[in-house]
């Protein structure tokens, strides 16, 4: 996990983040997502000043490992001088080595933030599911700690003003709230009340925004004038076809009954839907059951 350089804004990783949301409920399906429908709460990983540092450490350490259901991992803490906000070596445990940054010595309500990452690390690692690249990997790993219930830490973790700023993980804070806002919007949470970064607060709002326009999309809710023009050119001509291709949001294909078919990106986990050409469609998404309706 880094944590250095200026703040990056927008949303630059939506692709790999969408496509992080989309592995995870293949990888775990739609019932094991859907037993992380709670957050950590914030007195559980609540760190006071006078709490000793190593002791405080490893109890939200067993909260988060607790809270990710893995009962037979064991975390030991240090802290060391080192560029990044925090490391963890992975092995075939049962035990695992976190070293986070001696800044957090005395910026300890962070640390549950910083933990967080790093035990989605290990549990990640127990899937065998991970990105190729070490930045595409890191994004899944702030996704997956997000979109599990944990990752609102992180995100309150952010602070800026004219003379300093913190921002831990690879997202950026408007990915953050968006992966957030795509929780709350599953699971009818809301964790804007846990906030104590007004930032955050900001990011989460922004991010909100940006994951209902995903529920406008299927398939020409936003598209704009060349995007409906397109999609009665190829509704037109629909043929086999080579399957999604990269910008285009729909695939014809015929259903050998004379019909057509289309086929869209779920708004949720970007699961392929396929309905009939039909004129208003009521679909559910098989992998995370988002009910779509859509004009076809």
């Amino acid at each position: 996990m880094t944590n250095d350089g200026p703040v990056q804004h927008g949303y630059p990783h939506l692709e790999t983040v969408r496509a992080s949301i989309n592995a995870l409920y293949k990888r775990l399906s739609y019932d094991t997502v859907h037993t992380f429908e709670t957050s950590v709460a914030p007195v559980d990983v609540a760190f006071c000043d006078t709490d000793d540092l190593y002791l405080g450490a490893q109890r939200v350490a067993r909260e988060l490992v607790r809270h990710y259901r893995l009962p037979d991992a064991r975390f030991v803490v240090s802290f060391r001088e080192m560029t990044h906000a925090a490391n963890v070596e992975l092995t075939a445990g049962p035990e695992y080595f976190v070293e986070l940054n001696d800044r957090f010595r005395t910026h300890r309500r962070d640390i549950g933030a910083a933990l967080a990452h790093e035990v989605m690390h290990v549990y990640l690692h127990r899937l065998d599911l991970s990105f190729p690249g070490v930045r595409e990997n890191e994004i899944l790993t702030d996704t997956a700690t997000t979109y599990l219930g944990a990752g609102w830490l992180l995100l309150d973790a952010y602070r800026e003003d004219a003379a300093s700023s913190q921002k831990l993980g690879y997202l950026t804070p408007e990915e953050f709230g968006y992966v957030l806002a795509k929780r709350s919007l599953v699971f009818g949470e809301d964790p804007s009340v846990w906030f104590t970064s007004a930032q955050a607060y900001t990011a989460y709002v922004k991010g909100m925004a940006r994951a209902r326009q995903d529920e406008q999309q299927p398939p020409l809710t936003a598209a704009g004038w060349a995007g409906r023009r397109r999609y009665a050119h190829d509704r037109r001509h629909a043929g086999p076809g080579p399957g999604p291709q990269p910008g285009v949001p729909y695939t014809f294909t015929p259903d050998g009954g004379g019909r057509l078919r289309v086929s869209f990106p779920c708004p949720t986990c970007h699961q392929r839907i396929r309905v009939p050409v039909r004129g208003r469609v009521r679909a559910r998404c098989a992998v995370c059951r988002t009910v779509l309706e859509c004009d076809t």
